[in-house]
């Protein structure tokens, strides 16, 4: 457990806010430095600002050095040889032809859009569904933060990950790991190793990294896609769309071009009607 606490769940930073509330600050100061109370609310004002923006400065830094440690530990288990590394093609012909056992330790968001025959899903991090007053402050901050685009939404570690495992494998398993893009599935070898595994296997790259024919994989959607989302998947604007779109030509393009040209239409007319209900009442207070 001490391993997770320097893994870092959210890596976006909180930079835009705080020059957006700035920028504020400064127009507001200046329209209002007349007024006496109209100053010491808006001191008031900036102290908290100012507060704010070195919390998130402290968040930000504590983010980059939890990563650093995190990596260095990670790279010092596969320097080590504690942890094999595997890529996705090896790993196929692993579980095809050996039965070496496949866990996957992506969260649900992402597994059930896709997964590989015969896997073990077990996730290390899995989506957050409670509405309580820790976590709802925590899903804003995360959908304002990059959650609209990404779609990821807000994960949380399941406590139970190493007793799951344990029911599933004994400790002298050959285990492969995985995950979308390979950082999970690390913090996860890091974790049972420390808990008693040494015949790991990690994924290098994860499943964003494999080629259709390397694993026989089920789902609705492709193993590339499993992990966009949002308004970036909604527009074909990630890097496993723009992959896909060199290969398969023009036609797969436009389908996200008229999604584009959708989208300003939209923005167009949602202008156009608030401008119009801005002149209606206009007209209602003026008469």
């Amino acid at each position: 457990m001490e391993a997770l606490s320097l893994l870092p769940i959210n890596t976006l930073t909180n930079n835009h806010i705080s020059l957006t509330a700035s920028s504020n600050y400064a127009s507001l100061s200046s329209s209002l430095q007349l007024n006496p109370s109209v100053k010491a609310r808006t001191l008031t004002l900036r102290k908290s600002l100012v507060r704010v923006q070195a919390e998130n400065e402290d968040y930000e830094l504590k983010q980059m050095r939890d990563m650093a440690a995190a990596r260095k530990r990670w790279e010092s288990l596969i320097r080590d040889g504690k942890v094999k590394v595997l890529t996705p093609r090896e790993a196929g012909y692993a579980v095809q032809l050996s039965s070496k056992p496949l866990l996957d330790v992506r969260p649900s968001n992402e597994h059930k859009k896709a997964w590989v025959r015969a896997s073990t899903w077990i996730p290390i991090f899995d989506v957050d569904n409670k509405l309580d007053f820790g976590t709802v402050p925590r899903k804003v901050t995360n959908f304002v933060m990059g959650g609209w685009w990404s779609g990821m939404p807000t994960l949380s570690y399941d406590s139970q990950f190493l007793a799951k495992v344990a029911e599933k494998f004994p400790k002298d398993s050959e285990l492969i790991v995985a995950c979308q893009k390979g950082l999970r599935s690390l913090a996860a070898c890091e974790l049972l190793y420390n808990a008693g595994y040494k015949n790991l296997f990690w994924v290098q790259g994860g499943f964003e990294a494999a080629e259709e024919e390397d694993l026989i994989v089920e789902g609705p959607t492709p193993l590339k896609f499993a992990g966009i989302g949002g308004v970036s998947e909604f527009l074909g604007w990630t890097d496993q769309q723009r992959a896909a779109a060199a290969k398969e030509g023009w036609g797969y393009r436009l389908v996200f071009s008229a999604r584009l040209i959708g989208v300003f239409l939209v923005a167009d007319v949602l202008y156009i009607g608030a401008q119009q209900i801005g002149h209606y009442l206009q007209d209602i207070r003026t008469h």
